[in-house]
């Protein structure tokens, strides 16, 4: 692994040995087949983590004034009677799928879910709105809906969180709507649906024209990226700058942590993009290159102790203190 830090960060690198078990499991978790991984009806109900829980669909208000499901993965001594040490820090994390497909109940994404809570997050797992019914800015509406919810008295008082400090993890299709998170808002990161730290996986980050440019692309990606955006072709298409998060990124975006493998489904010069646009913006970023084809929460392997993991929480826990 090769990891850039920008900003006073240092670099270092995974092994590719590392990856190979994420390979073997993972290696067919594009954005379109997060959700194939295991169908919505094929849920957990066994925690995958003995000391976390999960409290499966809990209805939050959409951005479309309807509602939206989500689940939340907490240690099972998570409330606000029994914390001791101050409360703990939230994390929004929202699942891939090309932004027409996936599911927060699907297997990996629960057991993303539930192993950022065994770290000691709480974890607010979503679906929203997907395309092409449901275009652009339908999935980051409901997104910003939901931090907004997360933020909400009644939550905090209910799972024991600070509301100042929330945090967005996600991947692939996931990974852009949080990086939009974390560049088109305004504003302190404690406030409406700003987060104060995003980690992203494997995102596509330049829906634009010129995002053709930055690495091939597998054949129809393209005409999927244009149905989520509701155009018919990227010459006419206003809202594709919209819908990047390096357009908006300036010196108030939060600090970003980029993983990306260099050979998989979405071009490493995604994460190049964004992150460049970070840093000549002076926004704080790492951005973690990884041998291999693995993508979005493959990077993260199948074991619960991976340098990757260990980096993500250490991250999280240094920005979110």
């Amino acid at each position: 692994m090769h990891r850039t830090r920008r900003r006073a960060r240092h670099t270092t690198a995974l092994s590719a040995a590392l990856m190979v078990p994420a390979m073997l499991g993972l290696a067919a978790c594009t954005p379109a087949a997060d959700a194939a991984l295991a169908p919505a009806s094929v849920v957990d109900t066994v925690p995958i983590y003995a000391d976390v829980m999960v409290t499966a669909d809990v209805p939050y208000p959409a951005g479309d004034g309807g509602t939206q499901l989500l689940d939340v993965c907490h240690l099972a001594d998570v409330t606000a009677s029994t914390i001791n040490n101050g409360p703990r820090r939230a994390l929004v994390l929202v699942h891939g799928g090309s932004w027409r497909e996936g599911d927060k109940a699907s297997t990996w994404w629960r057991s993303t879910c539930e192993w950022l809570a065994s770290e000691g997050f709480v974890v607010f797992n979503l679906n929203y709105r997907l395309a092409p019914q449901h275009p652009y800015p339908a999935a980051i509406s409901d997104v910003r809906a939901a931090v907004e919810w997360v933020r909400q008295p009644a939550q905090v008082a209910a799972y024991g969180y600070d509301p100042a400090l929330i945090g967005a993890v996600g991947g692939s299709a996931g990974g852009n709507l949080v990086s939009l998170l974390g560049t088109a808002g305004e504003g302190p990161w404690d406030i409406g649906s700003r987060v104060a730290a995003v980690v992203e996986l494997s995102a596509p980050t330049d829906l634009t024209r010129d995002g053709l440019d930055l690495g091939a692309l597998p054949e129809g990606f393209d005409r999927i990226q244009l149905e989520y955006l509701g155009c018919s072709s990227y010459r006419s298409c206003a809202v594709a700058a919209e819908a990047s998060p390096q357009s908006h990124a300036d010196q108030t975006d939060p600090p970003f942590f980029i993983a990306h493998s260099v050979d998989e489904y979405i071009p490493i010069g995604h994460a190049h993009s964004l992150a460049d646009a970070l840093t000549e913006a002076g926004a704080p970023v790492t951005l973690v290159e990884v041998p291999g084809i693995a993508h979005s929460i493959a990077l993260l392997g199948t074991s619960e102790a991976t340098p990757l993991r260990e980096e993500i929480v250490e991250f999280l826990r240094d920005e979110l203190p």
